[in-house]
């Protein structure tokens, strides 16, 4: 059984661009506007700098950037990390899509859970909102998606890890998300369904989440894979941040062979080079695709 053939979804529109679930796995590259990013990469008020990271992940193989002002790491474990207000968020984050959208020519997408920070973001030229929590921090944040027409990601997310049945738990969280946007008017194309690596869960159940992620297509949406650099690759390797790039790639290469349609990553030339090559095994690969 093919991952991809047997399930055809609607294509989607996100900006300028159709993306065509199945034809190959696309690449969201990570752009992070903070101080504090788990992954050691922030950008916060580097403005030229973001702009020559975002053209580098074009150049590279990126698909969308995803640009996001507010650290999600635990904070228990990171001193600084935790939310901040929407106007700091804003001042991260506005100025670097306003310096992107004339120079870019694939999609921008504003990671945020803030209905203020999102519709700003569509405002200055983000065309996609990824929300780690799904619409059920903010009760706006459904407005601005049904308003603006954008595409949107929902992400599984809960405050702890416990669960009755993992993957079902997971699975009924991200249906009842998606049918509660559908009905209050997202379009269903629009809506793309994350399982949350790392968020609500132990390594171990990250893991399964991934061994298991064929069984996430019953929920008929394109799904977005995101353990780039987290922490399960460190549990599992003993390595720092800094040195997980084999353990991302092989996540990146599971994932396509699993069923993901897009995989959202810091290490985009690399990554972009494992999914190209996963995507030829798994869905075969000619040479007029060369």
């Amino acid at each position: 059984m093919n991952a991809f053939t047997d399930r055809p979804l609607a294509p989607t529109n996100i900006g300028n661009r159709t993306f065509h679930w199945g034809s190959r796995t696309f690449v969201m590259g990570v752009l992070n506007a903070t101080p504090d990013s788990f992954s050691g990469d922030g950008l916060a008020g580097e403005i030229d700098l973001a702009v020559e990271q975002a053209l580098h992940f074009q150049r590279d193989g990126a698909d969308i950037i995803d640009i996001g002002g507010e650290s999600t790491r635990p904070v228990s474990l990171y001193s600084g990390a935790g939310p901040i207000s929407t106007e700091e968020e804003l001042a991260r984050v506005i100025p670097i899509i306003e310096a992107l959208v004339p120079v870019l020519d694939i999609p921008i997408s504003v990671d945020t859970y803030k209905a203020g920070v999102a519709d700003a973001a569509l405002d200055a030229g983000a065309v996609m909102i990824n929300d780690v929590w799904g619409f059920r921090r903010d009760p706006d944040m459904v407005s601005v998606a049904v308003d603006s027409g954008a595409p949107v990601v929902l992400m599984h997310n809960q405050a702890h890890t416990r669960y009755d049945d993992l993957v079902a738990d997971v699975i009924a969280q991200l249906k009842s998300m998606a049918d509660d946007a559908v009905t209050a008017g997202v379009k269903p194309e629009n809506i793309i369904l994350d399982p949350g690596m790392g968020f609500g869960k132990t390594a171990e159940h990250n893991l399964e989440i991934l061994r298991r992620l064929c069984e996430f297509r019953v929920l008929d949406s394109p799904l977005l894979v995101g353990m780039s650099r987290k922490s399960t690759i460190g549990y599992v390797l003993d390595l720092p941040v800094e040195e997980r790039l084999e353990g991302t790639a092989a996540t990146v290469a599971l994932s396509v062979a699993y069923g993901a349609d897009i995989v959202r990553v810091h290490d985009v030339k690399e990554m972009a080079r494992v999914a190209k090559m996963s995507d030829a095994v798994v869905r075969g690969w000619t040479q007029s695709d060369a």
